[in-house]
């Protein structure tokens, strides 16, 4: 169990791990407090231009130096499109607007939920941020090899491939 949940918020009794709902979850015996962890969710987009993917090379972890789509984590209260359109804005320093939802990714037991957009550049010359090293503009069928999970479906569905 993690340390930040070994003593309950509730009551500041000790916290044990029970099946709750099916899932073992951190809880307390004493008041019934039973922690539910939430989910991370992040931005992910697909901006293209002339037939072609802007892409970045990572600069942080995970997958540093790996080519990917301009992405990051969605602040708590933020508008997930505004955290779609100023993630791209501050890794490639492209104005974007969001052309339609792509879908939405996860994976049983990864902590992070991906909204995926397609989105078209209306503006500004793309150049690498405070956490890319470089970006770069790859034609959609010659992009390179995609570092997560979900950027295969990501791009399928940008495809609008439906087998």
């Amino acid at each position: 169990m993690a340390s930040d949940h070994s003593y309950c918020h509730r009551c500041g009794n000790t916290m044990d791990e029970r099946n709750v709902a099916g899932t073992m979850r951190p809880s307390c015996d004493s008041c019934g407090a039973v922690v539910f962890f939430d989910p991370k969710l992040a931005a992910v987009v697909v901006v293209s231009h002339e037939e072609k993917i802007l892409m970045v090379k990572r600069d942080i972890e995970p997958m540093m130096g790996r080519w990917s789509f301009p992405s990051g984590y969605v602040d708590r209260g933020e508008v997930v499109e505004e955290a779609a359109v100023r993630e791209v804005r501050e890794e490639t320093n492209v104005e974007v607007e969001l052309d339609r939802l792509l879908g939405v990714y996860s994976s049983r037991g990864a902590p992070v939920v991906l909204v995926a957009f397609a989105a078209s550049v209306q503006g500004g010359v793309a150049e690498a941020g405070d956490e890319t090293r470089a970006v770069g503009w790859f034609p959609a069928d010659e992009l390179p090899p995609l570092p997560f999970p979900h950027d295969d479906a990501i791009m399928r569905d940008w495809r609008g491939d439906t087998g």
